[in-house]
C-alpha cells in the first residue's frame, strides 16, 4: 500500500506528536480507514517531507509522532504565476489541480469583461477556500512539499497592472511569437489565460500597456482549460523542470 501523503499548515518538527487538522483527520479515520501502527508522509510547506506513525485514531482526534525528516524539494525552476479568468462548472476545479501538478507556483482569480461567473462575496470567498484544498490535495497526489497560493479573485486589469520582473505572457490566436521562440533564460513568467470566449479587443490593448507579450500555442483554437494547461507544460519544457 502506498503510504498516504498529509499536508500539514503548521511547522513540524522530528519526535514531536500533532493532533492533524480535521480536513486531514476526516480523510485518514472515515476514507483510508487507517489505525495507530500505521505511517503516513506530513509535508508543511517547506522542502522538508517527514515520515510519522499514527499513535491515536478515533473519532474525536488523529495524532501521530514524527519520526524522521529529509530534505526533498520538487520545485520547478522556473516561478510560474498563473492569472486565469474564471470558467465556469468543474472547468477552474480541474485547471488549479492540473497547474499545481505542473509546478504553477501562484493562481490568481480574474474577472474580465466576458468572464461567465457571477459571485456574490460569500460564495467567492467559498469558492477561494475550495480551490486552496484542491490544490493542497493536488499537492498530495504529486509529491509537491511546497503548496501554491490561490490567492484572492480579482479585476483583469488591476492584475495586469501589478509590478513582476517576469516576463509576462498572454495567449492570442494571432501573435507572432510562439513560446519556443522566447529568448533564454527565464526564471519568472506571468501567465494571463483568458475567459472561456477569450478577452476583448480593449482588454489585449491594456494587457500590451502593461507590457505583456502575446504567444502563439499553435493553429488550433483550444478551450481555455486546454490552453492553460497547455502553456504550462510548453513553459515548464522550455524553461523549467519537464522533459
Amino acid at each position: 500500500m502506498r503510504i498516504p501523503r498529509i499536508y500539514h499548515p503548521e511547522a513540524l518538527e522530528v519526535g514531536s506528536e500533532i493532533a492533524l487538522h480535521d480536513d486531514a483527520a476526516n480523510h485518514i479515520r472515515r476514507v483510508l480507514r487507517m489505525a495507530p501502527g500505521q505511517h503516513l508522509e506530513l509535508f508543511d510547506g517547506t522542502n522538508l517531507t517527514f515520515s510519522a506513525e499514527i499513535i491515536q485514531a478515533d473519532k474525536k482526534n488523529v495524532r501521530v509522532k514524527i519520526t524522521a525528516g529529509r530534505a526533498g524539494s520538487r520545485k520547478s525552476p522556473l516561478h510560474l504565476h498563473l492569472g486565469q479568468v474564471m470558467s465556469r462548472g468543474e472547468k477552474m476545479e480541474f485547471t488549479i489541480q492540473k497547474a499545481v501538478e505542473l509546478g504553477v507556483n501562484v493562481i490568481t482569480p480574474l474577472f474580465s469583461e466576458r468572464c461567465g461567473v457571477k459571485l456574490d462575496a460569500d460564495r467567492l470567498a467559498k469558492k477561494i477556500q475550495q480551490w486552496q484544498k484542491i490544490a493542497i490535495a493536488a499537492c498530495e497526489q504529486c509529491g509537491r512539499n511546497s503548496v501554491p497560493e490561490v490567492r484572492p479573485a480579482m479585476a483583469l486589469d488591476a492584475w495586469c497592472a501589478e509590478q513582476d520582473s517576469g516576463l509576462k505572457l498572454n495567449l492570442h490566436p494571432r501573435a507572432e511569437h510562439s513560446i519556443n521562440t522566447l529568448p533564454l533564460p527565464v526564471e519568472r513568467v506571468r501567465l494571463l489565460i483568458g475567459a472561456e470566449g477569450g478577452l476583448s479587443a480593449d482588454e489585449i490593448n491594456m494587457t500590451a500597456q502593461h507590457g505583456f507579450t502575446d504567444i502563439l500555442l499553435g493553429p488550433r483554437i483550444l478551450r481555455t482549460e486546454t490552453t492553460a494547461l497547455t502553456a504550462i507544460t510548453a513553459l515548464q519544457v522550455r524553461f523549467g523542470d519537464l522533459g
